[in-house]
């Protein structure tokens, strides 16, 4: 197909179906904006169509599996060589073909297939010009001849796996007479296998066995399990790929009775057997594709009262789950393995830390560093004093990014942006963990290409049964997310394992509650059928979730016992400020602080003065302010700063005689090497820093002054990590 027909159908297209396409395609990940004239030319390779194709609905393969097989029957089997790829104009075969293939002479059918055709057309996977031909991409035809889940001719089976021995034998079995040479037999035996009225005739005389197994080979995939065939060389291999029939048989009568007289044939792959088209199409009795336009119903469901009330607690409790993961990430980095991911005793930190299960923790450092508010940065190396020597290799730890300050200013709901965002389009499952025997590792910089679309598919199973709680229905999941993404979707355990794996981050996020999809999980659904998920998901995203989450309180009730509850999520400036002053000790739907000596000092640490405190702690108060806590802000307040450590190396000044000779006295600042040099002065031979912290340590409340006299507010400079994203 000239490459100028597929840049002037897609100069047709509105910019939004180009940006689908280019976003299913995974082809915007490098950023910047494509022209038709380069959409075109990428639109050409293979890796795009197969990206494209992993998108497909179970009867967008079926109909592609039809064109395929229908180009093979017209034109012959496509090139197995790759540089012999043919011009794809060269192998259109004729769309009301296709659609008899799918449909028959059903009315109902044959729109459905129509429109299945149109879709295609539109996902790019179907080539201009789109007319009465159907031009198919190369990828389709070398990736999906199998699609009409027949075998390939027996005419073709025979002459690439069996000799001439096999040849005679299985004509023998079928009553021809001895035909004087390989290729006579072989003729004789296709004459049989390609003539449908003694086929038919020959399957109704089979024993039950046989007819048992016919039916799901002729149905749903011509491939059996079977040692009836094993490689015609010594040591049981052959290089030339010739099978021959296994000494004894199968075992099994039916395997037996059909691969004796042709019915069966070596696949070329090891114990296994194939049924030839040509049987398949006499046991179906017409040449028709499987086609399912309409996926699987949902049972009957019970109702879910709770969802959008259980949606709602969910992201109350992440917003508070990452806002701590944030800021312990921040005040204590974690550690990067040299073989990749965080340190496991990091991880482990954060789960006694947080009081999280260890898979939830993974689940949100995956979520943070997708967000672009968690990154990796690396620790300064000291360079060899030999110049000549090779410099170690840098360590890395995982930090808050930039972006992360601006975030901790914004409301819950907009915090949350982000996060949801990120998680509808995570190349990865972070709840699953493909091998069992080996310990999880949180940012494993796993990618998983079929992530997202086993999550577009799964949501689309949830959103057919609107608030019935779907989830708890595991084989009618199964069945619907592989009906809408069948490429994307592993057969088996593993298929089943990572589709409840999804659940439960979707239930993590309040995306689904009460095992059925919410008013947020509609909005995510939306988001990737239009392609917004991958550019823009601010504006959908941002209105859902203030609608869901309670606006931030902006008050606090303080109360005797030195405590501060807020019921419900509080306002950025109430948290700072809470947070300052005292320790956080519990959360859910009320928020407990405790104001103690400590953390009172730890606030006038950082530069609030004791009046300024109790002025802005009073004007955040639900209630009245309980006198005990006005004593103890006023109580430390008088004793922050009696004595003063003055940058030198460094001296420790105080007006209060008695107080300095208690600290050149007393047995746990020994290390600090403390002197009296002057009735209100003390020298320290350790630094200004070390002997602020020992003093603490001790129990004394010193604050940091300039050599200029003024006093210094600690506030140590927060390392950030480079954000991917301006």
């Amino acid at each position: 197909m000239p490459r100028n027909a597929m840049a002037d159908w897609l100069a047709t297209r509105a910019p939004e179906q180009l940006q689908l396409i280019a976003d299913r395609a995974a082809l915007r990940r490098h950023g910047g904006e494509l022209s038709p004239a380069d959409l075109a030319r990428l639109l050409g390779q293979d890796y795009v169509a197969a990206e494209l194709v992993k998108f497909c609905t179970l009867p967008d393969i079926q109909a592609l599996g039809a064109v395929s097989w229908l180009a093979d029957q017209r034109h012959g089997p496509f090139p197995e060589e790759r540089w012999r790829a043919p011009d794809p104009l060269s192998r259109a075969v004729p769309r009301s073909e296709v659609v008899g293939l799918l449909a028959g002479d059903d009315p109902r059918l044959r729109a459905e297939a129509e429109a299945t055709l149109d879709r295609l057309a539109d996902q790019a996977l179907l080539l201009p010009p789109h007319g009465e031909q159907v031009v198919a991409h190369n990828y389709v035809h070398r990736a999906l001849a199998d699609g009409m889940a027949l075998g390939r001719p027996a005419g073709q089976l025979i002459s690439r796996h069996f000799n001439a021995p096999e040849v005679h034998r299985v004509a023998a079995a079928l009553g021809l007479e001895k035909a004087a040479t390989r290729a006579a037999a072989e003729q004789d035996v296709l004459a049989v296998l390609t003539d449908p009225a003694r086929l038919r005739a020959m399957l109704d005389a089979a024993p039950e066995e046989a007819k048992e197994l016919l039916q799901p080979l002729a149905y749903e995939g011509p491939l059996v399990e079977t040692r009836c065939f094993h490689p015609a060389g010594p040591y049981g291999y052959s290089s030339t790929g010739k099978y021959t029939f296994f000494p004894g048989g199968s075992g099994h009568r039916g395997v037996d009775w059909l691969a004796a007289r042709g019915l069966l044939l070596p696949s070329g792959l090891p114990n296994v057997a194939e049924l030839p088209m040509e049987v398949a199409l006499a046991v179906r009795g017409e040449t028709r594709s499987s086609f399912h336009p309409r996926p699987p119903s949902p049972p009957e469901l019970p109702g879910a009262e709770r969802a959008e009330a259980g949606s709602q607690g969910a992201l109350v409790a992440v917003a508070w789950q990452i806002e701590r993961l944030l800021a312990a990430c921040a005040e204590q980095p974690l550690a990067v393995r040299k073989a990749g991911g965080v340190a496991v005793r990091d991880t482990k930190r954060l789960v006694k830390l947080l009081r999280l299960p260890e898979e939830t923790v993974r689940f949100l450092l995956e979520l943070c560093v997708r967000a672009d508010l968690l990154g990796a940065l690396a620790e300064p190396v000291e360079r060899p004093a030999n110049r000549r020597a090779k410099a170690p290799d840098p360590t890395y730890v995982v930090l808050p990014t930039t972006r992360y300050d601006r975030w901790l200013s914004l409301p819950p709901a907009e915090r949350l942006v982000p996060v949801l965002a990120a998680w509808a389009v995570c190349r990865d499952i972070p709840l699953w963990w493909p091998d069992p025997d080996q310990t999880p590792v949180a940012l494993a910089a796993a990618d998983d290409p079929d992530a997202v679309g086993l999550r577009y598919a799964l949501l689309e199973a949830l959103a057919a049964a609107p608030g019935r709680r779907a989830a708890g229905a595991p084989e009618y999941l199964v069945a619907a997310t592989t009906w809408h993404r069948p490429m994307r979707v592993a057969e088996g355990a593993d298929g089943a394992q990572r589709i409840a794996a999804t659940i439960r981050e979707a239930a993590l996020l309040g995306v689904v509650a009460d095992d059925a999809l919410t008013a947020l999980g509609h909005a995510l659904l939306g988001l990737l059928r239009t392609g917004q998920a991958w550019r823009a998901p601010g504006p959908v995203l941002g209105p859902v979730l203030a609608g869901l989450l309670p606006p931030p309180q902006t008050t606090a009730r303080f109360q005797t016992d030195l405590t501060a509850v807020v019921s419900g999520t509080p306002e950025a400036r109430l948290a700072a400020l809470l947070n300052a002053v005292g320790t956080r000790e519990s959360e859910g739907h009320a928020v407990v602080w405790r104001i103690s000596p400590a953390s009172v000092r730890r606030a006038l640490d950082t530069g609030h003065e004791a009046e300024d405190l109790l002025r802005q702690l009073r004007a955040v108060a639900q209630g009245d302010f309980p006198q005990p806590l006005e004593y103890l802000i006023k109580d430390v307040g008088r004793t922050h700063g009696r004595m003063r450590v003055v940058r030198s190396g460094c001296c420790v000044r105080s007006e209060d005689e008695a107080l300095l000779a208690e600290l050149a006295g007393a047995k746990a600042l020994r290390k600090l090497g403390l002197r009296l040099i002057a009735p209100t002065v003390l020298i320290s031979a350790s630094s200004e820093r070390e002997t602020m912290d020992a003093l603490r340590a001790a129990g004394y409340a010193p604050a940091l002054e300039a050599e200029t006299g003024v006093t210094l507010v600690e506030e140590p400079a927060a390392r950030r990590a480079k954000a991917r994203k301006s």
